[in-house]
């Protein structure tokens, strides 16, 4: 039964569009009762057939008004998905095995929408459902973490959306498939291996040797425009000059340029060299050092920041 619901599941998701802006109508809302529901049908039927039974008048009351206020539910509980509009925002990229943030932008036209779950409809990524109200005439945003198993561009898992508003004897839901993917960088290596031997230029030293009191070799002043990171707390606490701030050297630090390349890795197969070179492509991006990456058919100049850290570690991530 498990391979049928499965193959069905699989045919039914086939047929529906890749789209990261999602409309609910009648045409893609489904509804059943749930185990409550029926449960509720079953008494209806019971004090329906003890009515006529025993000719109760009051008893044939009481379940009509029952089986009103049961019919009321089901149209609430449809109505509470129906004209919503649910937009995907486009997934930052993140490591391999590690949680990546999805936001999700429910929008509501008019009314007030209460009790709406999103999730994954994978088996694999259950248990991530996240409940919102939606005010009407707003919007208000989900978040859920898609846990991307390797590294590489990765189509999104298809996500539900449900609610079982007001009473809880039918679920209304819908089926989902996002267009966006997800790029995953190779998982970092632990520990950090050292870093490969990089020429200085004659008569220089390496801007992060360190001396044996701990601080760092060609400091000066600070200067407006200073990375934080390139301050040497440390050195400023001990100047004794009133709190004057100095910065590492940044004519001596890009005098120096760190090359990760690919035969320096030095270890066998394509996945762990991909995590070595990631693990110190993130730790000379946190050292504010220049870094240039090489790899089969792709050079990347020497660079820092955040654009270029990200620009190394996408090159990882696509490799073939």
């Amino acid at each position: 039964m498990a391979g049928l619901r499965q193959r069905i599941r699989e045919w039914f998701e086939s047929r529906l569009a890749r789209t990261d802006t999602w409309l609910l109508t009648q045409r893609n809302i489904y509804i059943l009762p749930t185990r409550a529901g029926l449960a509720f049908a079953a008494v209806l039927v019971v004090m329906l057939l003890a009515s006529i039974n025993y000719q109760l008048g009051l008893g044939y009351v009481l379940t009509f008004l029952l089986a009103g206020a049961g019919f009321v539910s089901m149209h609430m509980t449809h109505n509470t998905l129906r004209g919503m509009t649910l937009h995907l925002k486009t997934p930052a990229s993140g490591f391999a095995g590690e949680p990546m943030p999805l936001e999700i932008v429910l929008a509501s036209p008019s009314r007030t929408q209460h009790g709406v779950g999103l999730g994954f409809a994978d088996s694999p990524q259950r248990g991530h459902e996240v409940f919102v109200d939606v005010p009407g005439g707003g919007q208000t945003s989900a978040h859920l973490a898609f846990v991307p198993p390797q590294r590489g561009l990765h189509t999104l898992p298809t996500l539900h959306v449900e609610t079982r508003y007001p009473l809880g004897l039918f679920r209304a839901w819908t089926v989902w498939k996002p267009a966006a993917r997800a790029l995953a960088w190779p998982r970092p290596e632990t520990p950090l291996a050292p870093w490969p031997a990089s020429p200085s230029a004659a008569g220089q030293s390496a801007p992060h040797q360190r001396s044996d009191s701990g601080e760092f070799d060609g400091v000066r002043s600070y200067r407006r425009g200073d990375a934080l990171k390139r301050i040497v707390w440390k050195k400023s606490a001990k100047t004794g000059t009133g709190g004057e701030l100095v910065s590492r050297d940044h004519v001596a630090a890009v005098q120096q340029e760190l090359w990760f390349d690919w035969q320096q890795a030095q270890l066998s197969g394509t996945e762990p060299r991909l995590s070595r070179l990631a693990a110190w492509v993130v730790a000379a991006d946190n050292a504010g050092l220049s870094h240039g990456l090489r790899l089969p058919g792709v050079e990347i100049a020497p660079g820092s920041g955040t654009a270029h850290r990200r620009a190394s570690l996408d090159a990882l991530a696509v490799m073939k």
